[in-house]
């Protein structure tokens, strides 16, 4: 399909949105019932990965023989070194999905005869996002936050020697050979700091993950009966200066999660790293903005102040009799901005599209004034 043309005078949107013809085909399509466990791809903040240096390998154990000279000496070789475990930044890298849970360097080469040394094994490398923080024991060892940064989790063991290397005059024939040492072994937690510019919060079935849908390629589960997501996902804003906003919908939030019920303190962790926050309420409730006083309360609780953080009121199912009434009625009792939508319709998408990028805009001012470089997607 092709975009309509625009009237005379009026000036192409600098953000990304569907047309009419598709936002009226959205409301037709028929939503698969689709289970989360089934999702073979989702974002991922936090790996708990083991690894293992390479096998040194052994000494060579020989005697240098030819034809008039039978008494040539010892001429085993060294070992070669086991290769190492290397966690390396790439931007490229968003998420740590990719993470396997367990990797293991390359085993050493044996020394061979004519005092030839075993091929050290080759570097395993893994690609993680940059801001990855590494932590063994809770305590962080590692930080990678600049593109091509390496950190070594894991060292390679040390190659055998070859009883070439025990000759001496004490000892002109010896027929000693080391093994070579095993590899470095370590169980370490990878970490994500920075997840999204933004993230979406509210409860359970408030339409988050339909949101996402509407905006952005990410294909979070949805169904028509409740239920909540389980693993965050993230959804890349695209807009036609190149610009890109990246949006989480993270786990569903429930009252006491400070108190760690429910998916608790790792909701809440997701949030903690969002630049500014998108709260989602349920217009077709009763008093949707206890909703928002909920989420902001659990928010405080967990950590002060952020709940401040610059955001924006969405009122999503605008398309509900009902939300049409509560709409009126939230804007008297909140201070913040309201958006009123439909993510499954798409009615009034293009509002939330504009302000989303002036938080952006106003996000990537500040670190700039204050000397930091802003998150890039």
């Amino acid at each position: 399909w092709r975009p309509l043309p625009l009237p005379a005078g009026v000036q192409q949107p600098n953000f990304s949105t569907t047309c009419a013809r598709c936002s009226k085909n959205r409301r037709l399509r028929h939503k698969r019932a689709i289970s989360e466990r089934k999702l073979t791809r989702y974002f991922m903040d936090h790996r708990k990965v083991r690894v293992v240096g390479g096998q040194g390998g052994g000494g060579g154990h020989s005697f240098y023989s030819e034809p008039r000279k039978i008494f040539g000496g010892p001429d085993g070789g060294n070992g070669g070194d086991g290769g190492h475990v290397i966690l390396k930044a790439d931007q490229q890298m968003k998420s740590l999905f990719s993470v396997l849970p367990f990797y293991k360097g390359f085993n050493g080469e044996r020394g061979g005869s004519k005092n030839c040394y075993g091929a050290n094994g080759a570097y395993v490398y893994v690609k993680v996002p940059v801001g990855t923080v590494v932590k063994e024991d809770g305590k962080v060892v590692a930080d990678l936050t600049r593109h091509g940064e390496e950190y070594v989790a894991a060292y390679g063991g040390a190659g055998g020697k070859g009883n070439r290397f025990f000759l001496s005059n004490e000892n002109r024939a010896p027929t000693f050979f080391t093994p070579g040492e095993p590899g470095q072994e370590r169980v370490l937690h990878l970490e994500l700091k920075t997840t999204a510019h933004a993230g979406l919060v509210g409860f359970p079935n408030a339409g988050k993950s339909s949101l996402l849908r509407a905006i952005s390629r990410a294909r979070p589960a949805v169904a028509a009966y409740p239920f909540t997501t389980l693993n965050p996902h993230v959804g890349i804003v695209h807009y036609q200066d190149y610009e890109q906003i990246a949006v989480a919908d993270v786990p569903g939030l429930i009252k006491g999660a400070h108190q760690n019920k429910g998916l608790g303190m790792a909701f809440l962790r997701h949030i903690e790293r969002c630049c500014f926050l998108l709260y989602v309420v349920d217009l077709s409730v009763s008093q949707p903005w206890v909703q928002l006083q909920d989420l902001k309360y659990e928010l405080e609780q967990y950590q002060k102040g952020l709940s401040e953080r610059p955001c924006v009121v969405i009122g999503n199912k605008i398309d509900l009799a009902e939300s049409k009434i509560n709409l009126p009625l939230l804007k008297e009792q909140i201070d913040e901005r309201v958006i009123a939508l439909s993510a499954l319709t798409g009615d009034n998408l293009e509002e939330l599209f504009l302000h989303l990028r002036e938080l952006y805009d106003s996000y990537v001012k500040t670190e700039q004034s204050g000397g930091q470089n802003p998150v890039k997607w």
